[in-house]
């Protein structure tokens, strides 16, 4: 194509069809010289990139000062990130590598709003104390601790994958963790353990009911019992299995009279085969969603139970049953915290240790019991001896 002079040193352009239009537009080219090589590319379109004469002066003005990457030198730069073991290409990788983790959806959430925007691009053996301490006290800003330990745990979750997997050298870095507070123990009183169970039995939300009712009495997590299904559950021998929990391993609890009147309740749900519509299945998940399929959650139907109730506003209504399980067992003084430990399915016993106060109190309620019972023992002996001596 004939090249067409501009008013500019180093600049022309050619007549091209235009890109989705009728009709010609220019094609604009820079000339210049740089390390003493003589360079030509092309710098854009008149109406698709609405380029200029004077728009790619400025340009070659740019090139030459090197303020600008040249077309081949941007694509050496996109060539050498993509080889790279990046933070992003670590954390596709990942993904790639653990697609049925727990809790992918919020991590990826995590990943995209905080991580990648300023990490992304870089190799973790580049980056510096400096790079985590401004996503640290920038999040902090606007953020819960507990929030901004979870975006940096992702990150250090990233970093080990790399190195466990030899993408990476180690990187001289350690990730300061915001301080949390979440030793939280929720426990009610009589009064408003007896508002709930009323607010429980007139409920027309059965499902959200009996999700609550299945916390308060086994002390399973949320998430628990949400993925339970009828194959988990052993009537004869009265065992729960729960399948994948937090821990990562299979743990059995035992079927309590309570709990086992709640499944015993529940209907089981048909829903089509999908082969025939007239065709039904029963559902395999004790609590399903649509189609028979798991439940995300109905908080919906849990938070009116709990208004209803009148419990206190920061009353979680499914983990704060977990705790009034918990406390409740603890308190009595018959449960040592071995036990506790294995019904609440904790794989470490630190965190059971947090109800370890309600037991040392109950022990010391007993001990006090004694102390008054004895004291006042002693007084009739003395007030026995002095009448005696009279």
């Amino acid at each position: 194509m004939k090249r067409h002079k501009t008013q500019y040193p180093g600049i022309f352009f050619r007549e091209a069809d235009r890109i989705g239009g009728k009709g010609k537009e220019k094609v604009f080219y820079v000339v210049y010289k740089k390390d003493g090589k003589l360079n030509e590319e092309k710098c854009g379109r008149q109406f698709a990139d609405d380029m200029t004469a004077a728009k790619a002066a400025r340009i070659r003005g740019e090139l030459i000062e090197g303020k600008r990457q040249s077309r081949p030198e941007k694509r050496e730069t996109e060539k050498a990130i993509t080889e790279k073991w990046t933070i992003k290409k670590i954390w596709d990788e990942y993904k790639k590598n653990h697609p049925d983790l727990k809790g992918l959806a919020q991590d990826e959430c995590r990943f995209r709003l905080h991580i990648d925007p300023s990490l992304g691009t870089k190799e973790p053996s580049a980056l510096v104390p400096l790079d985590v301490d401004r996503i640290r006290i920038k999040l902090l800003k606007t953020m819960k601790p507990q929030s901004v330990r979870n975006v940096l745990e992702l990150l250090r979750r990233i970093i080990n994958y790399a190195v466990n997997k030899q993408l990476c050298n180690v990187p001289k870095l350690r990730i300061e963790m915001p301080k949390v507070n979440n030793i939280k123990t929720e426990d009610l009183t009589t009064d408003q353990l007896n508002a709930l169970l009323v607010a429980l039995d007139e409920s027309e939300d059965r499902l959200a009911a009996n999700l609550m009712r299945m916390a308060l009495y086994t002390g399973m997590r949320a998430g628990e019992i949400l993925n339970l299904k009828w194959a988990d559950i052993d009537f004869t021998k009265a065992f729960i299995s729960i399948r994948n929990p937090k821990g990562g391993k299979d743990q059995k609890i035992p079927l309590n009279t309570a709990a086992l009147h709640v499944l015993e309740s529940i209907e089981r749900t048909s829903v089509s085969s999908g082969k025939n519509d007239s065709e039904t299945i029963e559902s395999e998940y004790v609590f399903p969603g649509k189609r028979g399929q798991r439940l995300n959650y109905i908080s919906k139907g849990v938070r009116q139970i709990k208004m209803v109730a009148g419990l206190p506003k920061d009353f979680r209504p499914l983990h704060g049953l977990r705790h009034f399980f918990a406390t409740t067992l603890a308190a009595s003084g018959q449960v040592d915290m071995y036990t506790l430990q294995k019904l609440l399915t904790h794989k470490s016993p630190i965190m059971t240790q947090r109800y370890a106060h309600m037991r040392d109190e109950t022990l010391r309620s007993a001990s006090n019991l004694v102390g008054e019972l004895m004291k006042k023992k002693e007084k009739q002996v003395h007030a026995d001896e002095a009448q005696v001596v009279s």
